[in-house]
């Protein structure tokens, strides 16, 4: 899941300086969980847009945005008010946004209402955690499911660093070192001989962006 925040209000105005008719984009997945593009804060953003003197020509919230042809669908429902607009504001992640300016027909200027912060996983409890760097060379076989890349802050491959106290990391002392984590969970699964084995450098060559996974 994509974890994305709306941009202050005032921010967001100074974007739409010189646009009066806007159309605004929301997103059924992901902003819709973390309350960023869902339906209550696309109508939300209309109210303060339409407080601003703004007019909103129409909204939509495709399922998900960033997949073209969920977003083509509903954008051709509303293709007189697309056609009415003088700019289209999307209320998500930045996925959204540019799948938006790549399939938008009538090349409208296309602005960012939130700002994209991580992937995460959600909790029962409905909160985020970034728990994967995308890093494109998982090592989560080998570290029990644990990733030492994004819950250590040094992002380590060998075990935890000189600076690790009581089971907690140098960084932030509240926070548990991934390490150490990773240990009682290998010496629960019995798995404890895995950490005598040494992990070369990581093949940053894999991370160049931008990636492109072509299906045939």
């Amino acid at each position: 899941m994509i974890i994305s925040q709306k941009k202050p209000q005032e921010e967001l105005l100074l974007s739409l300086k010189g646009y009066k008719k806007i159309f605004l984009v929301g997103c059924g997945e992901c902003a819709t969980a973390c309350k960023s593009g869902g339906e209550p804060e696309v109508l939300k953003m209309k109210e303060d847009l339409e407080s601003a003197g703004k007019i909103i020509t129409g909204y939509c919230i495709p399922s998900a945005p960033c997949i073209a042809a969920k977003l083509k669908t509903e954008t051709a429902k509303n293709i007189k008010a697309l056609s009415q607009s003088e700019a289209v504001l999307v209320l998500a992640c930045g996925l959204g946004v540019q799948s938006f300016k790549e399939n938008d027909r009538l090349n409208l200027p296309v602005f960012s209402a939130c700002d994209t912060l991580f992937g995460a996983v959600m909790d029962a409890r409905g909160n985020f955690f970034e728990k994967c760097s995308m890093c494109a060379e998982c090592v989560l076989d080998e570290t029990a499911g644990i990733c030492p890349i994004t819950l250590c802050p040094k992002g380590l491959l060998n075990g935890p660093c000189g600076g690790v106290n009581k089971g907690k990391c140098e960084v932030d002392n509240e926070r548990d070192c991934a390490w150490v984590l990773i240990y009682k969970e290998l010496e629960k699964n019995k798995r404890l001989e895995s950490l005598k084995e040494i992990r070369g450098p990581k093949d940053f060559r894999k991370t160049t962006k931008p990636h492109k996974l072509i299906m045939r």
